[in-house]
Formats: C-alpha cells, structure tokens, sequence
C-alpha cells in the first residue's frame, strides 16, 4: 500500500481516498485479484471507514474493482477477452474522437502531439518503456479532448484510467517490454496520424486511429495466448 495521503481541507476525505487507491491499483501497489478489505484500508490510510466506503464506489464504478456478493471487494483481474474487448471499444471510441479533432485541432495541439512524438521516439525500449507510456497516454490524451465531444471524452478518461499500466500489470510478460514488433510501428503510425490531423482529413484519421489500436491489440493478444499456451507445456 501507499503511504497516508495528505488531505487538504479543499478535497473531501473521500476522493482524496479515491486518487490514492487508483494510483495504487494503476501502478500495481494492489495486485489484480487483491482483496480490498475496507477496515485494514481506514487504518492504513488514518481515515474513518465512511470515506473508504465511498472512495470503494466511485473505483468500483470506474471498473477498478468489483463486488462479489459474500465474499467482498476485490482488484479487477482481466482475462485474454478482457483484453480484446477493451481495445474494441478504444479502436470505436478513439477513431471517432479522431474524426472530429481533425476538424477542430488547433496549430497548438499538433505542435504538443509533435512534441510528444518526439520524446516517445527518445525512449523506445525496456529501459524507458513507463515514461514511453505516459507519453502515449498523452498523445491519445491530446486527441481524444481535441474532439470536443464530452461523451467520448468521458468515455475515454474512464477506459483510459485502467490503461495501460493496470492493465498490462495483469500479465507479467507484458509489464516491463514493449508490445512485439510495436517499437518501429507506433512511431511510423504516430507520424501518419499527426499527418492526418494536420491537414484536417477527418476521414484518413480516424482509419489510422483504428487501425493502429486494432493492430496492437491484436499483437498483444496474440503475444498474452501464446506466453499462456507455452506455460501450459
């Protein structure tokens, strides 16, 4: 577990309770399939049990965690569906915020995608693959809330807070190397989408966000059933 959050008078108890538990789930602190048990989490945390109670809601409605009727609450444990599910839904959503960013985008927002672009393209590797991560995250960030489309970004935000670290923490294989064969794919795939985006081609855009989270995703699936069927011998 983290350590006692500071709380400040400004935000309540329980979403100061909240931010810690997901940062903890998020990098891995709370193992996928660990039970949360709400009064070992007030005394570790030094706070009531009420606000641990809430905090336990909002993560359990941002699919963190999960009830089990008589047994309580416990870490979500993804699967290799999971998985494929997850980036069904993110190759929809993102190819969709695509589509309308590159009607809105500002000069200002290619030039941070650029930017980030090239920070990822500094830090390709084991070594450096949790900052290349956040600055993914950024990038897709970037796009999805150029949209301008609340829902999507709503959306997104959510799936987004389970992605990738958490998610990635549920297969060990996966945690600490890049996705196979992604490291030469992502930037060429990142450069063609900022292209898109440029030049406001709405169309090119969302078929390059889509197909660029299809075809990691289906790498990474491929690369999670394989390491399983090679474990089963």
């Amino acid at each position: 577990m983290p350590l006692p959050p500071t709380f400040s008078q400004h935000k309540p108890v329980r979403r100061v309770v909240a931010d810690q538990l997901r940062a903890a789930i998020q990098h891995g602190q709370l193992k996928p399939g660990e039970w949360l048990r709400q009064e070992r989490l007030a005394q570790e945390l030094g706070v009531s049990q009420m606000p641990v109670r809430e905090a336990l809601k909002e993560l359990a409605a941002e699919g963190l965690i999960e009830y089990l009727p008589f047994r309580g609450v416990r870490v979500i444990e993804y699967s290799a569906d999971d998985v494929e599910d997850l980036y069904a839904q993110r190759s929809f959503l993102e190819a969709r915020a695509a589509f309308n960013a590159a009607r809105r985008m500002t000069p200002a927002e290619i030039s941070t995608l650029e930017d980030l672009q090239a920070q990822m393209k500094k830090r390709l590797g084991p070594k450096h693959i949790a900052e290349y991560r956040e600055l993914n995250r950024q990038f897709h960030e970037v796009i999805s809330t150029a949209s301008h489309r609340p829902y999507l970004i709503r959306a997104l935000d959510q799936m987004w807070a389970i992605f990738p670290t958490m998610l990635l923490s549920n297969f060990a294989d996966t945690m600490g190397q890049p996705l196979p064969n992604r490291e030469q794919r992502d930037p060429n795939e990142h450069d063609a989408i900022i292209a898109a985006l440029a030049k406001r081609d709405s169309d090119r855009a969302e078929r390059l966000v889509r197909q660029h989270i299809e075809s990691a995703g289906k790498q990474l699936i491929a690369a999670i059933k394989g390491r399983q069927k090679a474990k089963k011998w």
